[in-house]
């Protein structure tokens, strides 16, 4: 049997001077302050035969062509698979601009040379660090900090993120959260061990205008205090990766919580973690003989603007940029205009039907099921309840960030994530058959 090793990073991403436009938000926001350090982590696999990638980004989103870039500098290194790599987001909506869209948020040139250097290097220091590992698998609960964020009203219509004073009107959530919490443990000894956390809810919880992975920050930091002592004194090195969370999200909206910024992002982190504890000594284990990587394409239709669509959207544009103009002035309450402005500004010069890559990549009966956007809570649901592996973890905006990928269902009715949504239905459905079809390929070599 091949004597599979792993090996685990964390580099620096907090940009110097703190001083960049931030994502996750439809107006400008310049980041004063560092609430808690941005990272990125990897971890490595190597069987001899073959080796992967993984690392884990504090990043709102990754983008294909940050993908190219990378692996063209990973090419540079001689013991780096550079056409094997996994690079997702954890989905933050506290960190630096990476992806620009159109001319709305703007990335800093130097900030952007600086985090592809160190994605390269935390990646050559994940293969440095490689050491042969016992692997298990195991799930629990986190219940009650994640909510299904779109609602059915009694009048039929759906509604995205309803304020409080719209409870009156709600039926309820549209479907109900994933609380599955995954774990894949590394016992490496003579080393620290390593912990791979899989859950799916939004990292948005802070707003303002300082720098924070947010909850997923929480997470790993209380992790790793609560078991410095594992390991015969090594510790455990944490990584993240953020699930289905394209219709979930932090808050109740039927029973608002009092919480929220910065205490709310640590109950959450905390709560995760402590639902991580629950089961850390509880793992089954797992033959790892084999690492395996596989890529396919998925073929979906965009809803791609009229003429018309794109030369309105292209005047909403000059109206954002503009800084002569406060942004409460220039949109009262949510700018829907602007999010469909910017779904035909990205597809303006897009083919009507374009690919969609998903990566398949594990090792002996653990898989991760790299998604380039953000999925729905049910196709994540689909593709780990279906998948021939033990342990399948869907990874949002892996390998690139097509935006939300709804059910059909709610691509036909009204919502935040239907109007922003750059497909057309069938979407879902198509991510689930390539995700499915690539693992029982896999599963079957």
């Amino acid at each position: 049997m091949a004597k599979i090793k792993f090996g685990w990073s964390e580099v620096n991403l907090v940009p110097d001077g703190a001083k960049v436009d931030l994502a996750g938000q439809f107006y400008e926001r310049i980041s004063d302050k560092v609430e808690s350090k941005l990272t990125v982590t990897a971890w490595a696999v190597d069987s001899g035969d073959d080796a992967a990638i993984f690392c884990s980004c504090d990043l709102v989103s990754t983008s294909a062509h940050l993908l190219k870039e990378v692996r063209a500098r990973m090419a540079s290194r001689p013991d780096v698979p550079a056409d094997k790599v996994m690079v997702s987001a954890i989905h933050t909506h506290t960190a630096p601009v990476i992806s620009e869209i159109r001319g709305f948020f703007k990335r800093d040139e130097v900030y952007y040379e600086t985090f592809r250097n160190n994605v390269c290097r935390a990646a050559a220091e994940a293969i440095a660090d490689m050491k042969e590992a016992v692997v298990s698998i195991s799930r629990g609960k986190a219940e009650g900090i994640s909510f299904v964020r779109r609602f059915r009203k009694k009048d039929g219509s759906a509604v995205t993120n309803p304020p409080p004073s719209m409870i009156d009107q709600l039926e309820g959530p549209i479907g109900v959260p994933d609380e599955t919490v995954q774990l894949v443990k590394l016992q490496r000894p003579g080393s620290s061990d390593i912990a791979i956390v899989n859950f799916g809810t939004h990292p948005d919880t802070l707003g303002g205008t300082g720098i924070s992975p947010d909850w997923p920050g929480y997470l790993r930091d209380t992790l790793e205090d609560a078991l410095v002592r594992e390991a015969d004194g090594h510790g455990v090195k944490v990584i993240f990766f953020n699930g289905a969370q394209g219709d979930v999200i932090h808050l109740n909206r039927m029973n608002p919580q009092s919480l929220s910024g910065v205490p709310m992002s640590q109950h959450i982190g905390r709560s995760l973690a402590g639902a991580v504890l629950a089961i850390y000594t509880q793992t089954e284990p797992v033959t790892v003989d084999r690492v395996f990587y596989q890529q396919n394409m998925a073929h979906v239709a965009v809803a791609k603007g009229t003429a018309e669509q794109v030369r309105i959207a292209k005047e909403l544009q000059e109206l954002f940029l503009r800084k002569d103009i406060p942004f409460n002035v220039k949109y009262e309450g949510f700018p829907f205009d602007v999010v469909v402005a910017r779904k035909y500004l990205r597809l303006e010069h897009r083919d009507p039907i374009i690919p969609l890559n998903i990566v398949c990549v594990g090792f002996g009966d653990v898989v991760f099921v790299g998604l380039p956007g953000e999925p729905f809570t049910a196709t994540g649901v689909k593709i780990k309840g279906e998948s021939p592996f033990l342990m399948t973890i869907p990874c949002c905006n892996a390998n690139g960030s097509e935006g939300y990928f709804p059910t059909d269902d709610a691509l036909l009715e009204q919502g935040y994530e239907s109007s922003s949504s750059l497909f057309l239905p069938g979407v879902a459905p198509e991510l689930e058959k390539v995700s499915l079809e690539t693992l029982w390929q896999l599963k079957n070599t």
